[in-house]
Formats: C-alpha cells, structure tokens, sequence
C-alpha cells in the first residue's frame, strides 16, 4: 500500500522474512547498499559510513546508471532491533534540513510487515508521488535479497 499525504509518504510491505531479516536489511551496511537506489544504480561500501547507532551520522552515495553521483546524509534517531528504526535523510548533505523516516515492523503470519513512512516537507503531489515510486522500487530490491520465513 502507498499513500501519499501533504505532510508525507506511507508505504506498507509484508515480507516473507522474519523481522530480525528486514531489520538487517535496513541497519546492516552491505545490506543496504544492496537495496538502497534500486537494481540500476551502485552504493559502493567505500562511499558508505552507515552504522546504525542512535545518535550517529549517515553518508551513502549512489552511483547512477548515466555515472553521476547522488550524495545522501542524515542520522540515527531511534534504533530498537527487529522493531523500530527512525533515521533522518537529505540529498543535500550541505543544508541542515533533513526528513525524518521511521521503519515500523511486526511480526505476522508467514513475515513481516513494514510500515514505512517519511515526511516530504515543500514537496509537491508530484514529487511525494516520485518519491513514494522511489521507495518501492527500492523495496521490491529490498523484498527479493530477503530470506522466506
């Protein structure tokens, strides 16, 4: 499920794969960079301080089909293992302005089930759209490195 509102994006996964798995997923470097940008585009582990600790800063950068460069930064607000995640993310690491998103997880039948939402403070309908179309491409990446319960 998407959903776009003036205040955000909220997309709600379920996965086949313990919560302990998407958990990983989201606060394990290699893993991120497996999924983070989709299959088309390279998060080198070299361009990557990912460590998720509450209170310590981000950096990732993507590495495009067309060999531009997208530059990502944010931090750690809330980490609580196979249940919650909150981080904070920019594409212009330069401005102190940044997104907070939070990862909700629980446990159901047969998975998981994510809910994900980010605040898109400025955005238009168009860009939470292409935003939201971001993300679950990225979590379709994300869905297919995981293992089945």
């Amino acid at each position: 499920m998407n959903d776009q509102a003036a205040e955000g994006v909220e997309i709600v996964r379920t996965c086949t794969a313990p919560p302990a798995a998407v958990f990983s997923a989201w606060t394990t470097a290699a893993d991120f960079a497996r999924w983070f940008g989709g299959p088309a585009v390279d998060v080198p582990l070299d361009a990557l301080d990912y460590e998720a600790v509450a209170g310590r800063a981000w950096s990732a950068t993507m590495v495009l089909p067309d060999g531009n460069a997208l530059s990502w930064a944010g931090e750690f607000v809330e980490v609580v293992p196979d249940e919650r995640l909150v981080l904070t993310l920019t594409d212009d690491p330069a401005s102190p302005a940044r997104a907070t998103m939070v990862v909700e997880l629980a446990e159901v039948d047969g998975g998981t089930r994510m809910r994900f939402t980010q605040e898109t403070p400025g955005f238009s309908a168009e860009q939470r759209d292409a935003t939201a179309a971001g993300w679950a491409g990225f979590f379709d990446e994300l869905a297919a490195g995981l293992p089945s319960s």
